[in-house]
């Protein structure tokens, strides 16, 4: 029987997939990634005591470190229980800790973050890998909505079969040798057979809702949460694209490329954000057009099969939440490419991770340096 660690957020998806692994016939382990922004009371058992934590990861149990939040890790535990798995909470508040410290940064800098994608990167992809390791399990598997199949004799990720819930996107900066070892059982299902499923087999999670935020910012004011992890002021004043000063604001790291609401000054007509400034603090506001962006460069770039050397055509995805786009793509260096979108793309922001479609195959992507309309 082939074991399989099972990252475990108390969702759903996550408990679902520790059914379906079941179910194919794996050995399941279930683990919980503790981050430290909350405390550890959410991670004892019934009778008060502490949950084991993973031996490779086991930090301070006198240090006040804690779950993803009280109910989930609660959530997660009862349904290995359910179905008679093992299940730990890992520690890794210090591997946390370096995507709070990103998050940060690349807020103060101006740019907009993707801490869920180097979550995969980092942790989930990454240091699960090792505790996997440690106990002999040949697979990594997670609650994603995503498929790995075989093209032309080479695995490939591809879009989940729900284009609605659709997760490719968060795992284009994996390692791509990790592909063979990693499994995404919920990816051939659509949301709602998932929770037909979790209910059929007497889950208690069937029903509960999707998390909407940032794990570890749990106030969900990612401003507040910036400022007071920096220290520093990065406040400055709000201009229009011909440099009238229109307001101030309290700090960049409350605005990002793109954004509607929450500007604090009413112009009359809908204004965006087109432009952050991390030297001066200014922010400027325009008119829609004024976001489109016909080329952007993107760095540090993770390739899902051969890296390319020649230009290729093929879709181009530079949000979560945005639709892939048609676009001619040109490597400059192995990590490094270009982007020459067929129409001009509006959001287009520093920070957030560009990643590069063949119809419905990951191929990768790169973090945006910049974009020019």
């Amino acid at each position: 029987m082939q074991r399989v660690v099972l990252a475990m957020s108390g969702g759903v998806d996550s408990s679902a997939a520790a059914h379906l692994l079941l179910e194919e016939g794996y050995d399941v382990i279930g683990v919980f990634m503790r981050h430290g922004e909350e405390s550890a009371e959410s991670c004892r058992v019934d009778d008060g005591s502490e949950n084991p934590l993973l031996p490779i990861l086991q930090g301070r149990t006198d240090h006040k470190q804690g779950c993803c939040s009280a109910s989930d890790a609660m959530d997660a535990r009862r349904v290995a229980g359910k179905l008679g798995i093992p299940f730990y909470a890992l520690d890794l508040q210090a591997d946390f800790s370096r995507i709070v410290d990103y998050f940060v940064d690349e807020y103060t800098h101006g740019r907009t973050p993707n801490p869920c994608v180097q979550c995969n990167n980092w942790i989930k992809f990454g240091r699960l890998f090792d505790y996997a390791d440690s106990i002999d399990a040949e697979f990594v598997a997670t609650g994603h909505y995503a498929q790995l199949i075989h093209i032309d004799g080479e695995l490939a990720l591809v879009r989940g079969v729900d284009s609605g819930k659709d997760q490719s996107y968060v795992l284009a900066g994996i390692d791509r040798n990790y592909l063979p070892r990693m499994l995404l059982p919920v990816g051939r299902f659509a949301k709602p057979e998932i929770r037909r499923l979790a209910g059929e087999v007497g889950l208690r999670v069937a029903d509960k809702r999707d998390s909407q935020e940032i794990c570890f910012v749990t106030s969900g004011k990612h401003g507040q949460f910036v400022r007071a992890r920096s220290g520093t002021s990065t406040a400055g004043n709000l201009l229009t694209t011909d440099g009238q000063v229109v307001g101030q604001h309290e700090g960049i790291e409350a605005f990002t490329i793109g954004q509607r609401k929450g500007l604090g000054v009413a112009m009359g007509e809908p204004h965006f954000v087109i432009q952050i400034d991390a030297d001066t603090g200014n922010v400027v506001i325009g008119p829609k057009e004024a976001l489109q962006r016909r080329t952007l460069v993107a760095t540090q770039a993770n390739w899902l099969t051969a890296p390319p050397t020649k230009p290729f055509d093929g879709l181009a995805q530079i949000r979560y939440n945005s639709p892939a786009v048609p676009a001619r793509f040109i490597p400059t260096a192995a990590d490094r490419f270009s982007v020459e979108f067929c129409d001009p793309a509006s959001g287009v922001a520093p920070g957030q991770l560009c990643v590069v479609y063949d119809q419905q195959r990951v191929l990768g992507g790169g973090w945006i340096s910049h974009a020019k309309a």
